[in-house]
């Protein structure tokens, strides 16, 4: 976990565009709130591996998703059902349901699919949020902090000398 973190901050200062932090960032978040007992969480899972995003990011709000998810499920719930009672999808639902193998990506259950309706819903300004806050920190905040006299000073004690070092040698 360590190493995502590390991974993440280092990915923040670089030369990595700040659209791929930010994709990375909502894509984790909907497979965060996905339940993962299901067929459509592991194709997802998979094909996101392929796509050109900060994996450290991925990783952490997957992490932070599924820490927030229990605590959603009655609203993952209730969009759940109103998206799979939506009149105009039902036959298209019921259509997907015969399709073999299909049935085993769960999207007929509330929850999953509720679930998937909250991330795609948040996708777009969480991603929004984070490309604007992610160019603030670059042009603010990352320069001010690696300025300041507390980051001189904590790098100045010996013990945190030798940790960056180390951690130096595996970035």
């Amino acid at each position: 976990m360590i190493t995502y973190i590390v991974n993440f901050l280092k990915a923040l200062n670089s030369n990595s565009k700040p659209s791929q932090i930010a994709n990375s960032f909502c894509i984790g978040l909907i497979l965060g709130f996905m339940p993962k007992n299901n067929l459509l969480w592991y194709i997802l899972l998979v094909l996101f591996a392929f796509v050109r995003i900060n994996k450290a990011g991925y990783f952490i709000m997957m992490l932070v998703g599924a820490l927030i998810a229990p605590a959603a499920d009655t609203l993952f719930d209730s969009v759940g059902y109103a998206v799979l009672t939506f009149q105009p999808l039902e036959s298209c639902f019921s259509w997907l349901l015969d399709v073999p193998f299909v049935g085993f990506t769960k999207f007929n259950n509330t929850i999953v699919c509720g679930s998937l309706a909250c991330g795609l819903i948040c996708y777009i300004p969480l991603y929004v949020l984070l490309y604007f806050g992610i160019k603030a920190w670059r042009k603010h905040v990352a320069p001010a902090f690696n300025n300041s006299k507390l980051l001189k000073t904590v790098y100045q004690i010996p013990v945190i000398g030798k940790i960056s070092e180390q951690v130096a040698k595996f970035i």
